[in-house]
């Protein structure tokens, strides 16, 4: 199945090296195992904080996970560091999201693919029906698939696949905490529709700094408009912020949200132009977009993330959510 995104290229470039005889985990051609490589566990390298944490679930003890990008950090722009290249080329499997949202690192990963690094895309592992094409996409696929915790839980399965290639004597482990992994999450969309649904239906219009929540709003049923694109390398003109103030003003909306990786200043040119045609606007809550919470945190887990996003909104938009949310975990 065909994608837009640097992926495809990754992959193939690994499964070629590996049907060479080269790869992780292999035997050398003198038989018995690679120097080193019995006593340690099988590296994971991933990008996103959102893959992280999964990863980090499916793995269990069976693997080492790491990831590259923490809280606060924006993957469309983000630079790898020296240290990340070499962290990269380290990997036993590199857990890349794909559809351009690492755009600024896929030529580390075709350099780590051809070193023999597996790369996996893992939203491109997708069906093609799962996903989106935004109109001023420019033909490319929205890569904020953790927006919808049903098209999540699927990345859950490519997770579990990608981990059970890498270490298949652990397969059977991967595939129940894969299992229970997938249960919290069905529990989390529960919720969501839940509360999303408490909503009245002339408010459900989200607004944020980018677009970033278009699987969300297809998910909930929300009319999503975000003032940059969804890349963060896009700007917003004075003609975005005005159609967008008319929005507020004629659909009465009250409330609009900040993201934790994208300035501010756009969000609040929307509420002073509200103002000064005299509608009061709030900022409703700062929303994790493209990155989660601070770690060690529960808004610092996916659940965690997605929870802190759909009660704030449902609260902000006059639903009925409780204050901490699903499992009372929220930070007041």
């Amino acid at each position: 199945m065909a994608r837009i995104g640097y992926g495809v290229i990754l992959l193939a470039t690994a499964a070629g090296f590996l049907l060479s005889g080269g790869g992780c985990g292999r035997e050398p051609a003198g038989g018995g195992p690679a120097p080193g490589r019995a006593e340690r566990r099988p590296r994971v390298v991933c990008t996103v904080a959102m893959i992280t944490d999964i990863a980090s679930q499916i793995a269990g003890e069976d693997a080492e996970v790491t990831g590259l990008l923490g809280a606060g950090i924006d993957p469309h722009l983000y630079k790898p560091t020296r240290t990340d290249v070499e962290t990269l080329l380290s990997a036993d499997l590199i857990l890349a999201n794909g559809l351009h949202l690492e755009g600024k690192m896929a030529e580390v990963f075709e350099r780590a693919a051809g070193a023999g690094r597996r790369v996996v895309a893992v939203a491109e592992t997708l069906e093609e029906s799962a996903l989106l094409t935004p109109d001023d996409g420019a033909g490319q696929h929205d890569p904020h698939v953790w927006m919808d915790p049903t098209a999540w839980a699927g990345v859950a399965g490519a997770v579990r696949d990608a981990l059970a290639e890498l270490a298949p004597e652990h397969e059977a482990a991967f595939g129940a905490r894969a299992a229970e992994c997938i249960r919290r999450i069905e529990e989390l969309h529960a919720y969501a529709g839940r509360v999303l649904g408490s909503v009245p239906a002339e408010r459900r219009v989200l607004v944020t700094a980018h677009d970033a929540f278009g699987y969300f709003g297809r998910r909930y049923g929300f009319e999503v408009v975000g003032i940059q694109g969804i890349s963060t390398e896009s700007e917003a003109g004075v003609r975005d912020i005005e159609r967008i103030v008319a929005l507020l003003v004629d659909r009465r909306i009250p409330a609009v949200f900040v993201e934790s990786t994208v300035s501010e200043r756009n969000v609040r040119a929307l509420i002073e132009g509200a103002r000064a045609r005299g509608h009061e606007v709030i900022v409703g809550a700062s929303l994790f977009s493209d990155a989660m919470g601070r770690a060690g945190t529960y808004e610092g887990t996916y659940v965690g993330m997605i929870d802190h996003n759909v009660t704030s909104i449902a609260r902000a938009l006059g639903g009925d959510a409780p204050e901490r949310g699903m499992q009372g975990r929220l930070t007041p």
